[in-house]
C-alpha cells in the first residue's frame, strides 16, 4: 500500500534534554516510545507488524532520531501513523529525543532524514506538531497563544529558512 504524503510532521519526545533514551544496545529510543505510547493506548495492526519491526506493538512515529544522531524506524512509511491527531492518514511523524534543546548530531541527522523524505514526497510540506494546532480565533495564523503543545519546541519554518542548520535557540550544548 502506498500512501499520499502531503505532510511531514517534526515532533519532540517530552524527555531529558541531552540524555539519550537508547542504551546503543537492546534498549531503543524508539523501544523506549513504544513502551509510552502503548500505556497510552496506541495500538500498531498485527499485519502491519508482521512486515515491519515486529518487536514494536504501539509506536506512533516513523522515525525516532536519539541524541547520539541515531535515526530509528518506527512505522513503515506505508503504515498510517498515531502522531497527530487528524493529520495521520497523509503524514509521516519525525520525533528528537529531547523537548526543545537538540544535539547537533540530531539536527544533522534530522537534516539528512527531511532531505531524503522531501525527494521521495517533495509536495509534503513540512512542519512541527504544534503548527497543527487549531486556529483558535480563525485569523488564519496559529500563534504561540493557540498552541495545544510546544512539539517540536523550536518554530520548524524558522529552521527550514536557516537552510536547515541547528538553530541556536534550540542547541543543545552539554
Amino acid at each position: 500500500m502506498s500512501r499520499n504524503i502531503n505532510q511531514i510532521v517534526i515532533h519532540c519526545a517530552a524527555s531529558q534534554n541531552g540524555k539519550r533514551l537508547g542504551d546503543g544496545k537492546r534498549k531503543t529510543a524508539a523501544g523506549c516510545i513504544d513502551v509510552w505510547h502503548s500505556a497510552r493506548g496506541f495500538k500498531r495492526a498485527a499485519s502491519a507488524r508482521a512486515i515491519f519491526n515486529p518487536t514494536l506493538f504501539a509506536v506512533g512515529y516513523h522515525f525516532v532520531i536519539d541524541t547520539d544522531g541515531t535515526k530509528e524506524t518506527g512505522r513503515s512509511l506505508d503504515e498510517i501513523g498515531a502522531h497527530v491527531a487528524g493529520h495521520n492518514t497523509n503524514s509521516v511523524g519525525v520525533c528528537l529525543v529531547g523537548t526543545d534543546r537538540f544535539t547537533k548530531a540530531q539536527w544533522d541527522a534530522l537534516s539528512s532524514l527531511i532531505r531524503g523524505l522531501q525527494l521521495k514526497y517533495p509536495v509534503a510540506s513540512i512542519v512541527g506538531h504544534r503548527d497543527l494546532s487549531p486556529d483558535l480565533n480563525l485569523d488564519g495564523k496559529i500563534t504561540p497563544n493557540e498552541f495545544t503543545k510546544i512539539c517540536p519546541g523550536f518554530t520548524v519554518a524558522e529552521w527550514l529558512a536557516s537552510g536547515m542548520l541547528p538553530l541556536r535557540s534550540a542547541l543543545w550544548e552539554s
